[in-house]
């Protein structure tokens, strides 16, 4: 078992600890308070190849792996989780399901401008929209509807929590084509965002992540190609499911990133700070906090390694990404409440920064699959 990054991956870390900190960090809290989407930080990351990261070099991408992509998340995640997670959701879920699904045509109209993250110079980046009014953890409920009129679908319907809603020029949708089927009569259309009848809302006001572009978006009689659809007829709900479970690990390893960035501010915070005539990193009751901080981390480190280790060799990852994102999202919530704890009364101002981090870390045990689903996924798989 080898424990030892390759000097690439070592390369792709570093940049991303550089891009963070030289990058996302100025301007984050103002970013924060007034809900900005960092357009001007995801360009950047494009051109340095971030946005379609796992991606073939012949579809656009850069041809890293998934372990490349665990240690540029959790670097970008511990300074900006608003930024990392739409380099998540283009990667882990839109760049990916199309690479690994779509036929050539789709590969060579969408994913080769989604994979290079711009278009004619344009931001260009992708949605993922599965979630709904009332089909949130219970995905089998879509009421989106894709009326098969022949050669195109006639999609009517309203997604909600869609992140980069409005950001966005492509979206992947799950609709349902024939209820009678239920789950196996859903499929997946991509479609863009300039087609006749799609409306965004209105942006939504977040506890956390509040920079992420989040919006509802609706479809009123939207005419989408038939040759949009990935795969087979009814093929939707298992392109959904397989998805997200490389998504988890995009979003395991952003939590892990806000974990990792919470305790890196109280460890630095500890060492300056006195009461009682000295450093509290040298009171017992904080050296306790640091070193169960310290030891959940890298559990949860190695649970989001150890998920792409499993992808990038071709096995199946479906129960790791679980635990990794189970266990590395209750991690962020932990240790960022652990973190502002350490930080007293500096802790609850925003300068200090752990305070949104621990607004952000929450959204990390619902999105992608709230906790209550990933304990479903893992006891199936251990009571089979």
């Amino acid at each position: 078992m080898e424990f030892v990054f390759t000097e690439e991956q070592l390369m792709i870390q570093k940049a991303a600890r550089d891009f963070a900190i030289n990058e996302c960090l100025p301007g984050v809290i103002e970013r924060d308070e007034l809900q900005r989407f960092p357009k001007e930080q995801i360009e950047k990351l494009a051109d340095l190849g971030f946005m379609g990261m796992m991606v073939k070099p012949e579809n656009g991408g850069s041809g890293m792996d998934t372990v490349s992509y665990v240690l540029a998340m959790e670097e970008i995640s511990k300074i900006d989780a608003s930024t990392s997670v739409c380099v998540s959701v283009n990667n882990s879920l839109v760049c990916y399901g199309i690479e690994k699904f779509g036929n050539d045509f789709q590969k060579k109209k969408y994913l080769v401008p989604l994979a290079q993250g711009k278009k004619d110079g344009e931001l260009h980046v992708g949605a993922f929209l599965l979630s709904e009014p009332e089909a949130g953890s219970d995905a089998t409920s879509q009421q989106t509807t894709a009326e098969d009129k022949g050669d195109y679908y006639l999609l009517n319907g309203t997604k909600n929590w869609i992140t980069n809603g409005s950001s966005a020029s492509t979206y992947l949708v799950m609709a349902q084509t024939d209820p009678a089927k239920g789950h196996k009569g859903i499929n997946c259309l991509i479609v863009e965002k300039n087609y006749l009848g799609v409306v965004v809302g209105a942006k939504e006001n977040k506890l956390g992540i509040r920079g992420s572009d989040t919006h509802t978006v609706m479809f009123n009689d939207v005419k989408v190609p038939k040759e949009n659809r990935i795969g087979e007829d009814g093929f939707g709900f298992s392109f959904a499911m397989k998805t997200l479970s490389g998504g988890r690990i995009g979003i395991a390893s952003q939590a892990l990133g806000i974990a990792s960035g919470a305790y890196e501010l109280a460890l630095k915070y500890a060492k300056v700070r006195k009461a009682f005539g000295k450093e509290i990193a040298q009171h017992q009751a904080i050296q306790f906090k640091l070193a169960d901080m310290a030891t959940r981390i890298e559990a949860a480190r190695l649970l989001c390694l150890k998920a792409a280790w499993e992808k990038d060799n071709g096995l199946n990852y479906d129960l790791s990404s679980s635990m990794a994102k189970v266990f590395a999202s209750e991690t962020a919530m932990w240790v960022t409440v652990e973190a502002v704890q350490i930080h007293g009364g500096y802790g609850f101002v925003k300068e200090y920064h752990v305070e949104r981090l621990m607004r952000d870390a929450k959204i990390t045990q619902i999105y992608e699959g709230t906790s209550e689903v990933q304990r479903i996924v893992i006891s199936r798989s251990i009571l089979r």
